[in-house]
């Protein structure tokens, strides 16, 4: 394998793990901001609309750290 190319793919999983723990700290930062817990109303209560609403939420951000990112 060429040096370059495993250079990038180390590149390219370094930065998706950091992709993917910048999201789920942002997730936990939404959550602790929130007054009720996230996690038990989308989870346990069923509650669709925050679902979709948080997912949306994270899309975005994903879009800013993926920008952030390349």
């Amino acid at each position: 394998m060429d040096a370059q190319l495993a250079t990038n793919v180390i590149a390219a999983v370094v930065f998706a793990i950091l992709g993917i723990v910048i999201l789920v700290l942002s997730f936990v930062v939404i959550d602790r901001l929130t007054p009720y817990d996230l996690w038990r109303e989308i989870v346990e209560k069923q509650n669709t609309a925050l679902a979709l609403l948080i997912g949306i939420g994270l899309l975005g951000a994903s879009i800013i750290i993926a920008a952030a990112i390349h």
